[in-house]
């Protein structure tokens, strides 16, 4: 197998820009002073983000990724999001092994 080097090249890029990216948010989340209700919305842009990535894939696709999507809503009652995230991955390669 071989890797063509635009596309190495182009797979560090995304990487490096969501790595800055990422960093940067924290640095400057941290210097913000926030009330509660804004606190509260800055809590809340990780599961949303995890829920427009999931949302087309379990409405758009098979009984395993949809019966998976329900695993994680319902482990994300419990559990934070990476043990959701978990949840959702070990659900789905479960789901479609058995169909």
């Amino acid at each position: 197998m071989t890797v063509d080097p635009l596309n190495m090249l182009a797979i560090l890029g995304m990487a490096i820009a969501t790595y800055v990216t990422r960093i940067a948010g924290l640095a400057l989340a941290g210097r913000l002073d926030l009330s509660p209700r804004a606190q509260a919305a800055f809590d809340a842009i990780p599961p949303a983000v995890l829920v427009a990535v999931i949302a087309p894939s379990a409405l758009a696709t098979g009984w395993a990724e949809t019966a998976a999507t329900a695993a994680a809503a319902l482990a994300a009652t419990r559990l934070p999001l990476l043990g959701v995230v978990a949840v959702g991955v070990v659900a789905v390669v479960g789901f479609r092994a058995l169909g």
